[in-house]
């Protein structure tokens, strides 16, 4: 059975799950890394999600202001061992809906040429390549996505 848990950013599953996000990226981004871990500190983040399947800590995720009317997606992450079982659109599910209820209008994220498997999986969620935003804004590894959300649930 899998459940999602709304939190923050220091409940203890959701660092150790982005400890294992980082160790990933690390790999996959390779020389790059350093650039992209200065905007995934997790300290300030105040909306996080843990997915639990029978009670061990299996995904994660969270959102944060991006501006006025919009949250940016963070921190996507799933377990090796769970991976393609649907973790991450529930993750992603209750991020959007978390948004909706904060007010906001739209998601906006970021992700890289190196995660064909996220780039996927935003695609299937109806999420649209936007130009790179901010920090990524000519960074020929990212790609950026927006999805506005639909009013009410």
């Amino acid at each position: 059975m899998i459940t999602i848990v709304r939190t923050d950013s220091v409940h203890p599953d959701f660092v150790n799950l982005v400890k294992l996000l980082d160790l990933d990226l690390a790999v996959r981004d390779g020389s790059e890394h350093s650039f992209y871990a200065q905007f995934n500190k997790i300290n300030s983040i105040k909306h996080a999600v843990v997915a639990f399947r029978n009670n061990s800590p299996v995904g994660c995720g969270a959102i944060k202001q991006f501006n006025s009317n919009s949250a940016e997606i963070k921190r996507i992450y799933t377990a090796d061992s769970d991976r393609g079982s649907g973790i991450a659109t529930r993750v992603i599910n209750e991020l959007e809906d978390w948004a909706k209820e904060l007010g906001y209008e739209r998601c906006v994220l970021e992700t890289g040429n190196n995660q064909p498997e996220a780039i996927s999986l935003y695609q299937k969620l109806r999420y649209t390549r936007i130009e790179n935003y901010g920090q990524y804004a000519g960074v020929k590894n990212s790609i950026c996505f927006e999805k506005v959300l639909s009013p009410g649930k």
